[in-house]
């Protein structure tokens, strides 16, 4: 008698699928980033608008395919709590941004 559950089998194989797709879609994401910066062929502004698309787009592969907030019954939970964290991080990097900028302005001064 064999414990074999192709129903398991089947979710298993949907997740490693996912990883691999993510993981080699992050690596090709990471190595255009590369090559940009590298190659110096943009202006400064548009190098640095492209390296910030490419990694946005990097973000939602690595949300898709390793969180998994794409599926799931609590996706909305999972979702809400994402986004919360987003705002979060956002938060912190803003405020210490402005602190330094305020700092190197009233040093100057």
């Amino acid at each position: 008698m064999s414990n074999h559950h192709p129903v398991a089998d089947t979710q298993h194989n949907k997740t490693f699928t996912a990883y691999v797709i993510g993981f080699v879609l992050s690596i090709i994401l990471t190595v255009a980033a590369f090559f940009l910066v590298q190659k110096q062929q943009l202006t400064t502004v548009n190098l640095y608008i492209s390296v910030a698309v490419l990694a946005l787009v990097q973000l939602v592969v690595q949300v898709i395919c390793f969180f998994g907030l794409h599926k799931g019954s609590e996706r909305g939970w999972n979702l809400l709590t994402f986004v919360f964290t987003i705002l979060i991080v956002l938060v912190v990097v803003s405020g210490s941004l402005w602190i330094m900028y305020n700092l190197n302005y009233n040093m100057d001064h």
